[in-house]
């Protein structure tokens, strides 16, 4: 046993790691029987792979296929490998995804790794790397964002990741508080994770089932360093918690999850805007990102740390400039409340509203389902290989609704519903 397995077994509550485990099964992916499953996850997570795999299988699953990512695998890359390697990416791999999505394959995700892995490293090799990746990845993302089967992210208490985040505690004590966090964030600390996913379920689609009920034409942000006007895409669905995958399948995306999305107009977007919160992409923290758009393109673009990862990740293609993703979450959300700040995106977007570059869901339209690829441009849906999201609400955040007609609503008043 090597000293992070035995700070695990010291420090993680085990049976709440199962209770994730069983959530993720059971309610992120709502696994069918004789369904497949595609996992990817640190390789330090391996305890809750192996409770997913157990309760995967015993609902009834086809075949679990792991795949784990090492830290100093990683690393090793950037110190050692030749230049011309950080603009490749393994596609072979990323086109067999796809064909596993095809085949009606569901997709869990772990994450959990040092959010700060890559800070050392060259920014330019990061951003090719991360640009090669990405466009790779175009066909397995592709079948996610539009929702062609069920999927899921949950997190692992990672101990870098808990050390970055409790750095005057023991490496025992702070992996132990994150995990708390996590199964507090997740809602596995309590005698009835399913049942309180249920309730939480029925409270974001109430959100959402209000705000399809006002067919808002766009959102404005207001508050220190924002004034942005948001169009949203015609014919536009709000969507929060539980959603209904294309195979049939009725999934929780992310756990947890305190938002309600839709999709942006790609070319109505206009303003400047200002990050509330680091942004945790790909092992490189980006604080303080300053935007401006015009016509929907991001033509203006700073950030006191990690910019030029920023720039590199903004010019991965004509749409990573532009907005596929707008969410609201309020500051009283209980990932807001517990003060922590995760250097994790899974968390941090589910304390803050915020918006995401790149590609668009098209399930988020009335009959997305059915739209092709061209009717979702038509409609203002974004198209890129990229799909990064980064928080601008906070309690000093105000957004109004504005309707076909000029007439303006109350949505969010010092970051709460209104």
């Amino acid at each position: 046993m090597n000293t992070q397995q035995r700070i695990a077994a010291g420090t993680i509550d085990a049976d709440r790691l199962d209770r994730l485990a069983e959530l993720a099964v059971k309610v992120g992916l709502n696994l069918q029987p004789g369904q497949d499953l595609l996992l990817t996850a640190p390789a330090e997570a391996l305890p809750l792979v192996r409770r997913i795999a157990e309760h995967a299988y015993r609902a009834g699953a086809g075949i679990v296929t792991p795949i784990l990512a090492d830290p100093e695998v990683t690393l090793a890359r950037y110190r050692h490998a030749p230049d011309a390697a950080f603009d490749k990416a393994a596609g072979w791999l990323y086109d067999g995804m796809a064909k596993a999505f095809d085949a009606n394959t569901a997709r869990l995700a772990i994450v959990g790794d040092d959010p700060m892995l890559l800070a050392q490293e060259d920014p330019d090799k990061v951003g090719r790397a991360n640009r090669a990746m990405s466009i790779a990845y175009t066909p397995a993302r592709e079948r996610i964002t539009n929702f062609e089967i069920n999927w899921n992210i949950i997190a692992w208490p990672g101990l870098a990741w808990a050390q970055r985040m409790f750095p005057d505690l023991s490496p025992e004590d702070a992996q132990g508080r994150l995990a708390q966090a996590i199964f507090a964030a997740s809602r596995v600390d309590g005698d009835d994770p399913v049942g309180a996913w249920e309730a939480h379920n029925a409270a974001l689609r109430h959100r959402s089932d209000w705000l399809n009920g006002q067919s808002f034409a766009a959102l404005h942000f207001t508050g220190p360093g924002t004034d942005l006007t948001v169009g949203l895409a015609d014919g536009h669905e709000w969507m929060g918690g539980a959603s209904l995958a294309r195979n049939g399948v009725i999934c929780n995306p992310n756990i947890p999850s305190e938002e309600v999305f839709t999709t942006p107009h790609a070319h109505r977007v206009e303003g400047h805007v200002a990050s509330t919160k680091p942004l945790s992409h790909q092992g490189t923290l980006i604080e303080d990102i300053r935007v401006r758009f015009e016509g929907g393109r991001i033509v203006e673009a700073h950030a006191s740390r990690g910019e030029a990862v920023l720039i590199k990740a903004l010019d991965t293609d004509e749409g990573a400039r532009r907005l596929g993703e707008v969410a609201l979450v309020p500051h009283g959300s209980p990932i807001s409340q517990s003060g922590l700040l995760f250097f994790n995106t899974l968390f941090d977007e589910n304390a803050a509203s915020h918006i995401a570059l790149g590609q668009c869901y098209s399930k988020c339209f009335r009959d997305g389902a059915t739209l092709s690829e061209e009717e979702v441009a038509a409609r203002g849906g974004n198209r890129s290989a990229i799909h990064i999201d980064w928080m601008i609400g906070s309690a000093e955040i105000d957004i109004d609704g504005l309707s076909a007609d000029g007439s303006r609503v109350p949505v969010f008043r010092k970051g709460e519903w209104a």
